[in-house]
């Protein structure tokens, strides 16, 4: 196929203000994704979109299957003001300060 780009799974984005660091996750538009790599601010960096991660986790508990919502710095249950970015696979006690995530965008 001519047209074909990429599967998809891991993409090429700019990297956000600050830099980002190998296996942090974070916003790029409305693409939600973890680093593959650090970058400093403005350079490429190879971000997948998809798959299971373990992110850091705000307070309170969170079961399988439920929606996980980006609050810009962690993985919470609350909808209200942040991003809708997958599901939790593998449930967290609230005192847990990382919590397993199905990233899909």
């Amino acid at each position: 196929m001519k047209n074909f780009v990429q599967p998809g799974k891991t993409l090429d984005l700019t990297a956000p203000a600050g830099g980002i660091v190998s296996g942090q996750a974070a916003l790029f538009g409305a693409l939600f994704g973890v680093a593959n790599f650090s970058a400093a601010e403005g350079q490429p960096v190879a971000v997948d979109v998809e798959g299971v991660f373990t992110l850091p986790k705000a307070v309170g508990a969170l079961a399988e299957g439920v929606k996980a919502y980006w609050t810009g710095t962690q993985i919470s249950g609350t909808a209200s003001g942040n991003t809708l970015v997958g599901h939790i696979v593998k449930a967290a006690a609230s005192d847990a300060t990382s919590v397993q995530v199905r990233i899909a965008n």
